[in-house]
């Protein structure tokens, strides 16, 4: 499914006897396959554009991505007492995006030495491969999370008997496992040595452009329309049953708003990151085979630059998943940075301040058992654990 996208790059790869074959009047538009790669590549006037676009969108990523997502498997895996099939799916999106990030600060050294590669050649193919990885895990554990929440809100009695944390955690497996096997064709493709340099995320060969096509749209469709699909149903049917309920509640008007923001961050990802991206490929693929006019297929490799950015900043949208959409999340994410913030600014008065006093003094006190609390900070213990299988 995945392994035709190493050949959709932003750059053509080199002229070979086959890609002639297949493109008889690329030489009249835009030069040979191997001509319209230089010109595309590092060094060339296209470099600049290509430079700034990644170096900005990395630069930005990188942090954004690995500090919030780093946070949030910190939330999930020290603050959660209780892992619900939700929090699976969150936790494996999160090590996802960690995983992603990691491989970024690789690209920056790579576009601010002028394209030239200086780390060992596997580690040119795993941040390949660790792009693709990222992409369509994440379309599939999104896709996962908008099931579990049309479950919850339309079969909510199924809900309790059907959806575990085990099967969320076999099911996330499955999907690491599947999107593995199917990425590793990315391994094949390595460094390779031009011009004096040795160059990175360029494929070096070309197959036939007619397969490429085909095997786009077998990616198109099961790595980005099925699942896409998928999510607009349960959409659909999540928007019919919130808008019949018949008894308003407090609880349920709660359950409607982490819904609505579930469906706008999850459709926004996808109409963000993942469309244009599949789109543009598509778009280009086509220019190739049937040799499309050069400014044309120019314009195509600038916009799938852009794309490709877009697709790669959905690590920095996932975060806005777990605060907005998990009101157990944001409620620990704010409990803990208030009793952060509380404990150091007692610290720095004393125990024996005036303020430390007058602060103990407005503390409820609770009865004890053999001169022992028996709940000293219940609403702390309670908000610090993230139980309901409701979660988001």
């Amino acid at each position: 499914m995945l392994m035709i996208t190493a050949s959709t790059l932003p750059w053509p790869a080199p002229h070979t006897s086959q890609a002639s074959a297949l493109l008889p009047n690329a030489s009249t538009l835009c030069g040979s396959p191997e001509e319209l790669n230089r010109n595309f590549s590092c060094g060339s006037s296209e470099h600049n554009f290509r430079y700034i676009a990644y170096t900005v969108t990395y630069s930005i990523v990188f942090p954004i991505g690995f500090l919030c997502n780093s946070a949030a498997l910190f939330v999930f895996l020290r603050l959660t007492h209780k892992r619900t099939a939700n929090t699976v799916f969150m936790i494996n999106l999160a090590l996802s995006d960690v995983g992603f990030s990691l491989t970024l600060p690789f690209r920056l050294v790579y576009y601010f030495r002028d394209c030239h590669w200086d780390f060992p050649d596997w580690l040119c193919r795993f941040c390949v491969f660790a792009f693709y990885v990222n992409l369509y895990t994440s379309v599939l554990f999104l896709t996962g999370l908008s099931v579990l929440r049309y479950i919850a809100i339309v079969h909510p009695l199924r809900n309790r008997s059907v959806v575990t944390a085990k099967r969320a955690s076999w099911l996330c497996l499955v999907i690491w496992v599947l999107v593995a096997l199917l990425s590793t064709p990315f391994l094949m493709t390595g460094t390779l040595e031009r011009d004096g340099r040795i160059h990175c995320f360029e494929p070096g060969t070309t197959k036939s452009w007619f397969r490429i096509l085909v095997l786009n749209y077998v990616a198109l469709v099961l790595g980005f329309l099925l699942p896409f699909v998928t999510i607009l149903a349960c959409y659909g049917r999540i928007t019919l049953k919130l808008l019949r309920g018949a008894k308003v509640t407090r609880r349920s008007l709660q359950k409607r708003q982490r819904s609505i923001y579930l469906m706008a961050v999850i459709l926004s990802t996808f109409l963000l990151c993942f469309l244009p991206y599949h789109l543009l490929r598509s778009l280009h693929i086509h220019a190739m085979v049937h040799a499309w006019d050069c400014r044309v297929t120019a314009w195509l490799l600038r916009l799938i630059v852009v794309t490709l950015c877009l697709a790669a900043s959905n690590s920095c949208l996932n975060p806005l998943l777990y605060y907005f959409a998990g009101e157990s999340f944001r409620t620990t994410v704010r409990t803990s940075v208030h009793t952060t913030v509380r404990s150091s600014s007692f610290t720095s008065f004393g125990q024996g301040s005036v303020r430390t006093y007058f602060s103990w003094r407005r503390q409820p006190h609770y009865p004890t058992t053999k001169g022992q609390p028996v709940a000293s900070r219940p609403d702390l213990r309670d908000s610090l654990r993230m139980t309901t299988d409701d979660d988001l």
